[in-house]
């Protein structure tokens, strides 16, 4: 029987009982539950179930209840994620006020390149109404004016367009544990610098201040950890001696978008796996087909480390040379006797 992996997440108050009810819950409907993770994070409880629905001896539509009504005995969020839930994917964009990585990604979608739809542009700001309008795309400003966003708005908006995945295109600000959870393994984020290095706000700024030759960007996972989520794709770039605060931004602001969207599609694609902090492409995924990083072509191969070894081969070759010269010395013996002889 071919598996069919469905993905339950609860969300709410720390308490007791939860994974008891919500497990037993599902084994009284033939569900094997393949593997439970969780977590708890400035008091908000996050529960991921991970099960094979293949042989449950109920429908979508009843599980879906039963987990909701259990949800609300519970007073915690419950989220079910069948497989087949929905053919065409879609994208929440979070932004602030910076435009070109939501440029790049509707220029994307426009084009056919994404193998999802863009449902919702939200803000905290609404400098970038005019672009989603131009694309015909719902814009959402949670902000309050000064930038703060009522978050409670952002999940409950989220929710509503039934966000298969958040792309923090420049967002500003950062995400509390009660919208990490909900979406974990579902948030990409773009950081300008390559990360771990510079993490946190003014990241440009840190990169010119701490000498660096070589800075660049980072799509990555979120996490509750910030800027520590496992890392999708980078990007690279040179830092003349004289660059400026604006024209590192200015070689920088391209890469951002590229390994954005790049990041975008390998989680769309179901090409890239995250594990234990680390991503990796599935088994199968032709790695030609995306850029991860720098290509090789310009690293030279030689030399590596591995000095036992160099001086292993010196040995053999000076070994080598010792046996010719033994075999020369033997040859011109045998000859002397011979001549000897006769």
């Amino acid at each position: 029987m071919t598996r069919e992996y469905t993905q339950v997440t609860v969300i709410g108050d720390d308490k007791t009982g939860i994974v008891a009810k919500f497990t037993t819950l599902l084994f009284e409907r033939g569900i094997n539950i393949e593997d439970v993770d969780q977590a708890v994070r400035d008091g908000v409880f996050r529960m991921t179930l991970h099960a094979d629905t293949a042989g449950m001896v109920c429908t979508k539509e009843t599980l879906r209840e039963a987990l909701s009504d259990l949800g609300e005995e519970m007073d915690v969020d419950v989220q079910v994620r069948f497989p087949a839930d929905r053919e065409t994917k879609r994208i929440a964009v979070l932004a602030t006020r910076e435009s070109h990585c939501v440029e790049m990604l509707f220029d994307a979608w426009a084009n056919d390149e994404l193998d999802a739809e863009i449902s919702v542009v939200i803000a905290n700001h609404d400098d970038l109404q005019p672009l989603a309008e131009r694309y015909d795309v719902p814009f959402h400003d949670v902000g309050d004016g000064k930038g703060s966003p009522d978050e409670d708005e952002l999940i409950d908006l989220l929710e509503e367009y039934d966000a298969d995945l958040v792309v923090l295109a420049r967002y500003m600000r950062i995400l509390s544990p009660n919208v990490v959870f909900r979406y974990e393994d579902r948030i990409i984020n773009i950081h300008p610098s390559l990360l771990p290095s510079f993490p946190g706000a003014a990241a440009y700024r840190q990169a010119k201040e701490g000498g660096v030759r070589i800075a660049g960007v980072t799509a990555h996972y979120v996490t509750t950890d910030l800027d520590q989520g496992p890392i999708i794709a980078q990007r690279a770039f040179d830092v003349p001696d004289d660059a400026s605060l604006d024209e590192l931004k200015a070689r920088g602001q391209p890469l951002e978008a590229e390994a954005l969207l790049e990041a975008v599609k390998l989680h769309l694609d179901d090409a890239v796996t995250a594990h234990r902090g680390r991503t990796s492409l599935r088994d199968g995924v032709d790695e030609s087909e995306y850029k991860l990083g720098l290509g090789d072509i310009g690293n030279p191969d030689r030399p590596v480390d591995g000095l036992d070894e160099a001086l292993a081969a010196s040995e053999r070759a000076a070994d080598g040379s010792a046996d010719d010269d033994a075999s020369e010395e033997s040859d011109a013996e045998v000859k002397a006797e011979a001549t000897t002889t006769d």
